[in-house]
């Protein structure tokens, strides 16, 4: 795995950023994609199928960008809501691409028995940037909250908060990359003030599940669907994935609300966070989303099947 370089390139070690630091990590942020080519025309194209809205607008200086949402045409109030958001995390790419491929590949499939919300790419200006964090450099998934600091999170809370309490299942597709140890983590641990303590990158597939209700053969149906596509993660020689302790094959928890996650979002009684690992030699970015599209089937499979 990849070696953080130490010390951070930006700052003093042990002291938290101020405003001259923010300013040089932002000025260092490149446009590598294009939200509007890779994402945009693809919901363009879905809107064929499927009722889009715009759900709020991000403005980050002169770069401007609207928040798209595709819901089931034939949304009916007597059908459970199933959430789905990909690109919380902008750099984090099958989780965008995933659930825009479930939307034009199989969603049909449950057209009728459930009422499709779908938020493919939560951080356009970081899916450019191919980030982790927002231009303020703060992390939207830890900002889930009402007093939370990012303008991605509180946009889709807004559109959430009518299905809030009538969602049956919610989906949140994400990655774990070699950067996270490379360049993320230490770049949180120079922005807050802290020492990076170097760790590895769990190698395969994984979900979060919920602390307070985790749901444990929701996780397994998720965790046994992927496993054809892509490989599941090992726990390591102290029985944890990124710290966490392994509690069944394949799935962690995490305290979503405590964390200001995006997968607090509703009060499904069904919810997880995928991981899927594509700096793997055994993997391609097409594994990759087929993955996600596999988990988000398994997901909604699952979740009507107890009810």
């Amino acid at each position: 795995m990849t070696t953080a370089p130490t010390p951070y390139p930006i700052g003093t070690p042990g002291t938290p950023w101020g405003d001259a630091e923010r300013v040089e990590w932002l000025s260092r942020q490149a446009r590598q994609r294009s939200y509007e080519a890779e994402v945009l025309t693809v919901v363009e194209r879905l809107s064929a199928r499927f009722d889009v809205e715009e759900y709020g607008q991000l403005t980050y200086g002169a770069d401007h960008y609207p928040l798209m949402a595709l819901r089931s045409r034939d949304w009916r109030e007597d059908l459970p809501v199933v959430l789905i958001t990909g690109g919380v995390h902008g750099y984090e790419t099958s989780g965008v691409h995933g659930a825009l491929q479930f939307l034009d590949g199989r969603a049909a499939e449950y057209a009728g028995r459930v009422n499709l919300l779908v938020a493919p790419c939560v951080s356009p200006w970081a899916y450019e940037r191919i980030h982790r964090w927002n231009a303020d450099a703060v992390d939207p998934n830890r900002s889930f909250r009402a007093d939370g600091q990012a303008e991605e999170s509180s946009a889709l809370m807004r559109l959430v908060a009518p299905i809030r309490d009538r969602a049956l299942l919610h989906i949140d597709l994400h990655e774990t990359t070699d950067t996270d140890e490379s360049e993320f983590r230490p770049a949180l641990a120079a922005r807050d003030g802290k020492s990076f303590e170097p760790g590895y990158i769990p190698d395969g597939f994984y979900v979060v599940a919920d602390t307070e209700n985790p749901q444990p053969g929701f996780q397994q149906a998720i965790i046994e669907a992927v496993e054809p596509v892509t490989h599941i993660a090992p726990a390591d020689e102290k029985g944890e994935i990124f710290g966490s302790p392994v509690v069944a094959r394949g799935v962690i928890q995490y305290p979503l609300t405590q964390w200001g996650l995006c997968a607090s979002v509703t009060n499904a009684p069904f919810k997880t966070t995928t991981e899927v690992y594509p700096d793997s030699p055994e993997v391609t970015p097409e594994q990759c989303n087929a993955a996600q599209v596999a988990a988000v089937c398994a997901a909604i499979d699952y979740a009507l099947a107890q009810g």
